[in-house]
């Protein structure tokens, strides 16, 4: 692996730090606090919910997000393995920005999530969710980051289906009415594999340069072929959930319409070849996310 990489001289805009934000990931971090805050209109006692403790997850939800790109982009920088990425190009890997700034970026938007979540633990008066929130800074943090990072050894999914899945959208679900509901736990799951299927078709991407450069993502310790099958079932499976509340609310059918997106991405990956492919591939699960979340907390709170 090579060691940090020194800014090289050339104008920076600041359509390259939004391009550094990552904003086809951002679904995933909409679609499990509507979910939630959905089931959470259910469980209120008084059927009224918080719009300022919805506003307030979101802000967390989206800062946790944007932070946890750019910390990816600091630390596969710096650490070589975004040399020789198929993808878009990242600050740090391409040698365009100081990776301290980056670094700063990142650790600014923690900071922003963490503000955020402080106030809904003073509305809420629910000390507990400081530790949440701590546990789940620290988590995005050692993703990429650190000697260890947990992402390097295919642990990537297991983080994106706990805490973009369970854990916001259960989080999210709590702050509206102080204990959570199964609509909000089954659609944390559905939502967690959704999440898992985005983190698998971007692995599947840049599977050969994470090999060479050591990272031992879920796509490089399974191989290509059982990573496509994963990123189907990943995807898939989620709409069994959706069936199974179609039960209770009949107007959950309608959530079916999110294969639209979904049954194109499964075929994308298990046909495509190309990296243009599999982007495709990941932007279409990131609008089923947005679709299923966003459809089944309407489901719920309507």
């Amino acid at each position: 692996m090579t060691g940090p990489v020194a800014a090289a001289p050339g104008r920076v805009t600041w359509r390259d730090w939004v391009a550094g934000a990552r904003l086809r990931t951002l679904p995933l971090a909409i679609s499990p606090v509507a979910l939630g805050t959905g089931a959470g209109a259910v469980a209120v006692v008084d059927g009224a919910w918080h719009p300022t403790r919805f506003a307030l997850a979101l802000v967390v939800a989206l800062a946790l997000q944007i932070g946890v790109n750019y910390a990816n982009d600091y630390s596969d920088g710096i650490r070589g393995t975004d040399a020789h990425r198929v993808g878009p190009a990242r600050l740090t890997g391409s040698g365009r920005v100081n990776p301290k700034h980056v670094l700063a970026v990142a650790l600014a938007f923690f900071a922003v999530a963490a503000v955020a979540g402080l106030a809904l633990t003073i509305i809420t008066q629910q000390w507990w969710l400081l530790a949440v929130g701590a546990v789940a800074i620290v988590a995005a943090w050692f993703y990429t980051g650190g000697k260890r990072p947990y992402g390097y050894f295919g642990l990537g999914e297991l983080f994106v289906f706990v805490f973009f899945g369970l854990v916001a959208t259960a989080g999210s679900a709590f702050v509206q009415a102080l204990w959570v509901n199964l609509e909000a736990w089954l659609g944390g799951v559905g939502l967690g594999l959704i999440a898992c299927a985005v983190l698998m078709a971007n692995n599947l991407r840049d599977v050969t340069q994470d090999r060479a450069a050591g990272k031992r993502t879920l796509a490089v310790l399974v191989g290509p072929v059982a990573g496509r099958v994963l990123f189907c079932l990943f995807l898939l499976l989620p709409f069994v959930i959706v069936v199974f509340w179609s039960l209770l609310y009949p107007t959950a059918v309608l959530v079916l319409f999110a294969l639209l997106a979904a049954i194109p991405a499964c075929l994308i990956v298990a046909m495509g070849r190309t990296p243009r492919d599999l982007i495709i591939a990941l932007q279409l699960a990131s609008v089923t996310s947005l679709v299923y979340g966003i459809g089944l907390g309407l489901v719920f709170a309507l």
